[in-house]
C-alpha cells in the first residue's frame, strides 16, 4: 500500500537560460504551491542548448502543454518555421561528378511514400541537381515541395488540406525568447535571484542541502535543478561525475561562429561538407547564422576562408554524457548532462525531453531510490539515442571519408544492417526520432536502403498508384499555401497591438 509523500517545499533551478528559465517555469505549474527560485549564473558560451535559436516539432507541443503559445514566438520572439533540413553533399557524388543532396522532413506523414517501391524508384533519397529542388518529381515529401516553392501557412483546421499533416521546428531569437520564458515564470510566482554560486552544502544523503550564492547567502532546498551548462556546478557537488567518453563515436571538437549576417526567410536550413568538418546554415528573421563544426588540426586560417570571414565566437567540444543526471536530490538537464556537436538541432531537443521526463517522474521531499534510477535510465537512453542519431549522419557515404569510420554502438550497426537489407529500422527506447523520420534521414544522407517485404511484394501497379497519389497531394498542398514570407507578414500585421 502506497502512503502520501508531503510535497517539495522549495525547488532551486541554477542557470537562468533559456532552458533553466523554461524548467522553472514548467516545475512551478506542475507544483503551484511550491517555492521555485531560479538562480541567474553568469552565462556558460559552451551551454549549446542555452544558445540554440531552434529546436525540433517537440518542443511545438511541449510548450503547448506549458501554455507558451506558438504566436506568441511569431510576434515577440522572431519565429519563424522549418520543414525540412536540407544535407548537401553528404551522400557523396554521382557519376557525373555532381554532388547528391536530399531533404529531412519532420513527422509521420512521409511514412507511405518512403517504404514503397515507389519511394526507391522515384523519389525520396539523395539525388544529385539543383539544391532545393521543388519540383514532385525531384522531392521525398510534401514538406521538400512545399519548402522548395517557399510556400506554407498555418491554417485553420476548416477545410482540411494536406497542409495539417506537416510537422515544422521552430526558430526564434534565443534572447527574446528567454525574455517571454522569464516573464510567464515571473507571473506564474517564480523568485528569481542574481549571483555567481560560490559553493555547494552537502546535504549528507549523496546530495545537497543549500547553494551559497554570491551577494545572498544561502539558498536552502529540498530538489535542485541543474541547467549551468558543461560546468555541471550543482552535479559535480554532489560526487565526482562519472561520464561516458563519445570522442570515438563523434569526431568534431570545435565549433566556429560566424558574425551573423542580413535575415532570410525560408523554409529549410542546410549542411553541407566543405573542406573541412561541415557547415550548418540556420535561417532567421534576424539573421542567418553559419557555424562551422570541425575536428582537430583545422588552422584558423581554414576557418577564415571557410566562413568567408574570421569567427565571432568558437566553442570547443568534448563529447560525451554523465552516466547519472539524478544524483541525492540533483537532477541535471541539458549541457549539463551531455554535450556534442549541434548536428539535426539536438541540443534543446534533449534538454527539452529531460525536462518532460523529469516532470513525470518529480518526487516527494522523500525521494524514492526507484524514481531516481528510472530517471537515470531513461536519460541514459535519451542521450545513446542522440549520440546514435549523430553516429547516423557519420555513416553517409560522404562522411565516412571526410571523417574516417566511427565507433557504432550494437544499436547503430543494428539499424543500418536491418536498413540496408530488409528496409525495417529496428524498435529503440527514447531515439529523438520516430523510424518514420530516421528513415527520411538516411535517405536524404544517401545511406542506401534495402525494400521491405511489403514493398518487394509490390508489383508496378501499386508504385503508379503511390506515386499518384502522392502528386496529387503534393498539388493540393501547394494550392492550399501561400507564399510563406507574404501569410507571415499578415499574420504579424495582423496581430501587432493597437
Amino acid at each position: 500500500m502506497s502512503v502520501p509523500r508531503a510535497p517539495l517545499k522549495r525547488i532551486v533551478v541554477a542557470g537562468d537560460g533559456q532552458l533553466g528559465s523554461l524548467a522553472a517555469l514548467a516545475i512551478k505549474q506542475a507544483l503551484p504551491f511550491a517555492e521555485v527560485i531560479i538562480i541567474g549564473t553568469p552565462f556558460d558560451n559552451g551551454a549549446l542548448a542555452d544558445r540554440s535559436p531552434t529546436a525540433l516539432p517537440f518542443t511545438n507541443r511541449f510548450h503547448d502543454r506549458l501554455g507558451l503559445q506558438e504566436a506568441v514566438l511569431l510576434l515577440r520572439a522572431g519565429g519563424c518555421h522549418r520543414l525540412v533540413l536540407r544535407y548537401i553533399g553528404w551522400g557523396g557524388q554521382d557519376s557525373a561528378g555532381t554532388l547528391q543532396h536530399g531533404a529531412m522532413p519532420y513527422g509521420l506523414s512521409n511514412d507511405a511514400s518512403l517504404k514503397t517501391r515507389f519511394a526507391q524508384e522515384w523519389g525520396g533519397g539523395s539525388r544529385s541537381g539543383t539544391e532545393g529542388q521543388s519540383n514532385a518529381q525531384f522531392a521525398g515529401s510534401v514538406a521538400e515541395v512545399l519548402s522548395g516553392r517557399g510556400r506554407f501557412a498555418i491554417l485553420p483546421a476548416e477545410p482540411p488540406t494536406p497542409l495539417r499533416e506537416i510537422d515544422y521546428g521552430l526558430r526564434w531569437n534565443p534572447t527574446a525568447y528567454r525574455d517571454v520564458i522569464i516573464e510567464m515564470a515571473s507571473a506564474a510566482g517564480v523568485r528569481h535571484v542574481s549571483g555567481e554560486i560560490s559553493g555547494t552544502v552537502p546535504d549528507g544523503q549523496g546530495g545537497l542541502s543549500a547553494l551559497t550564492i554570491d551577494g545572498t547567502g544561502a539558498i536552502e532546498a529540498d530538489f535542485f535543478v541543474d541547467c549551468t551548462g558543461p560546468s555541471a556546478m550543482l552535479l559535480s557537488g554532489t560526487a565526482p561525475i562519472k561520464r561516458d567518453d563519445w570522442r570515438e563515436y563523434l569526431p568534431i571538437r570545435q565549433l566556429a561562429f560566424a558574425q551573423p549576417v542580413k535575415p532570410v526567410l525560408s523554409l529549410e536550413d542546410r549542411v553541407s561538407l566543405p573542406q573541412y568538418g561541415w557547415l550548418n546554415e540556420l535561417a532567421g528573421r534576424d539573421a542567418l547564422q553559419l557555424m562551422l563544426a570541425l575536428p582537430d588540426g583545422v588552422s584558423d586560417q581554414q576557418i577564415i576562408e571557410m566562413l568567408g570571414q574570421p569567427p565571432a565566437d568558437s566553442v570547443s567540444l568534448n563529447p560525451g554524457a554523465v552516466r547519472e543526471p539524478w544524483v541525492g536530490n540533483v537532477a541535471a538537464l541539458g549541457d549539463a548532462t551531455a554535450q556534442f556537436e549541434p548536428l539535426g538541432f539536438l541540443n534543446l531537443d534533449l534538454a527539452h525531453r529531460q525536462l518532460e521526463l523529469l516532470l513525470e517522474m518529480l518526487p516527494g521531499q522523500v525521494i524514492d531510490p526507484r524514481e531516481r534510477a528510472e530517471y537515470n535510465r531513461r536519460a541514459g537512453l535519451m542521450a545513446a539515442g542522440v549520440r546514435d542519431v549523430l553516429g547516423l549522419h557519420y555513416a553517409a557515404p560522404a562522411a565516412v571519408k571526410r571523417f574516417g569510420a566511427r565507433k557504432q554502438s550494437a544499436h547503430l550497426e543494428r539499424l543500418l544492417d536491418q536498413s540496408s537489407r530488409r528496409g525495417r529500422i529496428p524498435f529503440a527506447e527514447e531515439l529523438p526520432f520516430a523510424n518514420q523520420e530516421l528513415s527520411a534521414l538516411l535517405a536524404a544522407l544517401g545511406i542506401g536502403g534495402g525494400l521491405t517485404p511489403l514493398a518487394s511484394a509490390e508489383g508496378s501497379g501499386a508504385a503508379h498508384q503511390s506515386r499518384s497519389a502522392f502528386e496529387a497531394k503534393a498539388q493540393a498542398a501547394l494550392h492550399a499555401a501561400p507564399p510563406y514570407g507574404e501569410w507571415l507578414g499578415r499574420f504579424l500585421q495582423s496581430n501587432q497591438p493597437r
